[in-house]
């Protein structure tokens, strides 16, 4: 393990012009303790690394020396094969070059990785669609990339959720895919922002160069982004069994979040717990569904249901009358 950390680390070296012991620890999940300790050997190997402090500091590798070691074992090999081209890489238009980036792999290993990489892609297949995701038309993908690509700010109409059309010019930092949607990360006046490119519109490269926020990491900023997206969940709970179609239904439509509750009886009638922000949305929501859907707990909602149902009756028994 350590010889493969070690070369990862004169790898890492060659492709950064300098690069931290923290960040070197995190993308090896070691400590920065270690990672000194990976630099005193390859110092004592010949390799001449070296350490300039201060700000913007960090290790380096001296500039003429290089390496051509860069070899795969069996289970990096494995890693390539298993990444199959998706859907996502033909939204940016690299279907056609990833696949030719897998046969020239594949031509170029010995005959035996060769087998070993066939193997793992007979055996292995990796889907990162969800059972009931629908497609998503992303017009504007492309200049979007573009943008970040060159650094240019953006020019952009946006179909917010609640429909009014807002214009923006932003600094673009990165694409994001979750699923099968896409999402365009971009800074307004240095803050960064999240954008569906679903809902984008009429997107005009700008010759202004654009302005990234020092240290933006964007997986960092993604994972913080869904972890405070979770935290904000709707949190009433309701638990209700529902038939098979209001189930397929209720997948169709979104707005909620569910979770099933143990396997589907003999009708195939199952138990979901539903999230909502209040009694309100959940009896409106429910009501919906009709008699497809029977609400366990809470009883408050049962009770509402009953009400608006009951003034709906009375409502239509007096219009025909």
């Amino acid at each position: 393990m350590r010889a493969d950390r070690l070369l990862s680390i004169l790898l890492l070296l060659q492709v950064h012009r300098r690069i931290t012991a923290s960040e070197l620890a995190k993308r090896l999940e070691v400590s920065e303790r270690t990672i000194y300790r990976d630099m005193e050997a390859l110092g004592h190997a010949g390799i001449p690394v070296v350490a300039e402090r201060g700000t913007g500091g960090g290790w380096q590798l001296l500039e003429p020396y290089r390496t051509n070691l860069t070899g795969l074992n069996g289970s990096e090999i494995f890693t390539l094969f298993l990444l199959q081209p998706s859907h996502l890489l033909s939204d940016l238009g690299l279907r056609h070059a990833s696949e030719s980036v897998f046969i020239k792999l594949l031509v170029a290993l010995p005959s035996i990785y060769r087998r070993d990489a066939e193997f793992a892609r007979q055996r292995i297949y990796i889907d990162t669609a969800g059972w009931f995701d629908s497609k998503e038309t992303v017009p504007f993908l492309i200049p979007l990339q573009e943008a970040i690509w060159q650094e240019r700010k953006v020019r952009f109409s946006y179909q917010r959720g609640d429909d009014v059309l807002v214009e923006r010019v932003v600094d673009p930092l990165g694409l994001v895919a979750k699923g099968s949607s896409w999402y365009f990360v971009a800074a307004v006046e240095g803050n960064p922002r999240t954008y569906r490119v679903s809902r984008v519109r009429d997107v005009s490269l700008l010759e202004e160069r654009c302005i990234r926020p020092p240290n933006f990491d964007l997986a960092e900023y993604w994972k913080a982004s869904m972890s405070n997206f979770k935290a904000n969940l709707p949190t009433y709970p309701v638990t209700v069994r529902v038939s098979p179609e209001s189930l397929h239904q209720m997948y169709r439509i979104g707005r909620v979040r569910f979770e099933q509750q143990g396997e589907a009886d003999e009708a195939g009638y199952v138990q979901l717990r539903l999230l909502f922000e209040n009694p309100d949305e959940a009896a409106g929501y429910l009501l919906s569904l009709g008699a497809l859907v029977e609400i366990i707990e809470p009883q408050e909602v049962r009770a509402m249901i009953v009400e608006i149902a009951e003034r709906v009756l009375v409502y239509y028994k007096q219009a025909v009358g």
